[in-house]
């Protein structure tokens, strides 16, 4: 056990993003340490703040009530050596009037924010990103990188489960457009319906989601629920093309509409990350809409590939081979401590929780020893993103969606609020909601 006088390590973790369903509680053993402090709220809409209360354990503490020799001589798995005890609670913000202040120098703040910034702006301003200690983000510099959270191997990359043969895709093209796209979350800060509606100018594209629909999905598959289920597969995986479009362009931020046509064998149309190159299976497996100038072009482009299947076979190549060249995407991969639906290994989430955990834990072992503890601080690269832009050749966009005039003034009041939440937070006193909107609003 540590000494009393290093007993109360204090942790406030802000969660960001979802929780699996049903996240079971696991309290091992008998040994355990003082209690950590930790502030959560998990989950993709509501704003919500919850303190609570964790249990942290130390991966080398002792005994553990253990079911093996390694356990019970306290080689304890680190995956397995620290758990919140209360389950995840709804919210993918955290409510400015519930920080944990006064903030001591022994509090270490730990953010876990998987989700789009459009979600919460003012986290990704250089004022609040450097509050924490400890992050989990979709960027690759944070402690914890989340870049591959929608990505669940190599061997889904490499599977030809859902593949169709490009004679059948050519036949299918007789009622399929060459281009497919499935987007219900319309105009967000990417502006990427202003760029299909462009596109669509151009070349064939079949929209089956709310935005841009112009064709519908069997009823059995209309909930957005069903997005991952094999009938949507299989019916994505007829066209030779899918428009795969982030709702928001940050590096390193991408998700499922990226890997998504790579799994089932279909050649994404891309646009969202800067930094994508980094992430590709392999140098030519995806086309990057920021290689042309204009919609017109794209369109252009696809056609020439939709008639000649030597052109189109190189994109797939990859795929027909199995054979996947990028090292960094495989390291990333191989060296990841979470799985992504895999019962065998931990969740992100957990994953966090330990890392944080045993971070802490070895600062108060050098304490024990006399030696200084190691500074772990966030800064901008673990959590930035650019200012949105719309595309002007598409100025006009519906009278009913107020969306897409909505995200630059947001995101331009968020560098407010960052500013007017870190003055606060240093000022290190509880605040109310009304001193924080007198201070954005003061000028």
């Amino acid at each position: 056990m540590p000494s009393q006088a290093h007993s109360e390590p204090r942790i406030s973790a802000l969660h960001g993003g979802r929780a699996p369903a049903g996240t079971a509680v696991e309290e091992i053993g008998t040994q355990m340490v003082a209690p950590c402090e930790a502030v959560v709220g998990c989950g993709p809409t509501q704003e919500h703040l919850v303190t609570r209360r964790a249990l942290c354990q130390s991966p080398r503490a002792g005994r553990h009530g253990a079911g093996s020799e390694e356990e019970a001589s306290g080689v304890l798995p680190v995956r397995h050596s620290c758990r919140l005890s209360a389950g995840h609670t709804p919210g993918t913000d955290f409510n400015i009037d519930s920080l944990p202040l006064p903030r001591k120098a022994r509090h270490d703040w730990a953010l876990f924010h998987e989700e789009s910034p459009k979600n919460n702006y003012k986290l990704f301003h250089k004022p609040i990103i450097t509050l924490f200690n400890y992050t989990a983000t979709f960027s690759r510099h944070s402690h914890l990188p989340l870049t591959t959270q929608y990505l669940e191997g190599v061997e889904v990359l490499k599977s030809r489960r859902y593949l169709v043969p490009l004679q059948s895709k050519n036949h299918l093209r007789t009622r399929l457009a060459p281009l497919v796209y499935v987007q219900s979350d319309c105009d967000p800060p990417s502006d990427r319906d202003s760029y299909v509606r462009e596109l669509m100018a151009y070349i064939e594209v079949d929209s089956y989601g709310e935005c841009l629909r112009n064709r519908d999905l069997p009823e059995q598959l209309a909930d957005p629920a069903s997005m991952d289920a094999d009938g949507f597969y299989r019916i994505l995986a007829q066209y030779k093309f899918i428009l795969a479009f982030e709702n928001a362009v940050c590096d390193d931020y991408i998700t499922e509409k990226f890997w998504r046509p790579l799994k089932l064998g279909v050649v994404p149309v891309y646009h969202g990350s800067p930094s994508i190159a980094d992430w590709l299976p392999s140098n030519r497996s995806a086309i990057l809409v920021s290689a042309f100038s204009h919609p017109r072009e794209l369109a252009g482009y696809i056609r020439q590939l939709d008639r000649d299947d030597g052109r189109y076979a190189a994109y797939i190549e990859w795929k027909l081979r199995g054979e996947i060249s990028n090292r960094r995407l495989l390291a990333a991969l191989a060296e990841r401590r979470w799985g992504v639906q895999d019962l065998s290994q931990d969740n992100h989430i957990d994953a966090f929780e330990c890392m944080v955990c045993t971070k802490v834990w070895d600062n108060i072992r050098l304490q024990e020893k006399g030696l200084p503890p190691k500074r772990w601080q966030a800064d901008v690269t673990h959590l930035s993103c650019p200012e949105p832009t719309r595309f002007s050749f598409s100025p006009l966009a519906p009278r009913r969606s107020s969306l897409r005039e909505m995200w630059i003034p947001s995101f331009q009041q968020s560098k407010k609020e960052a500013q007017a939440l870190r003055r606060l937070v240093d000022r290190n006193q509880n605040f109310s909601a009304q001193e924080f909107w007198a201070l954005v609003f003061k000028d």
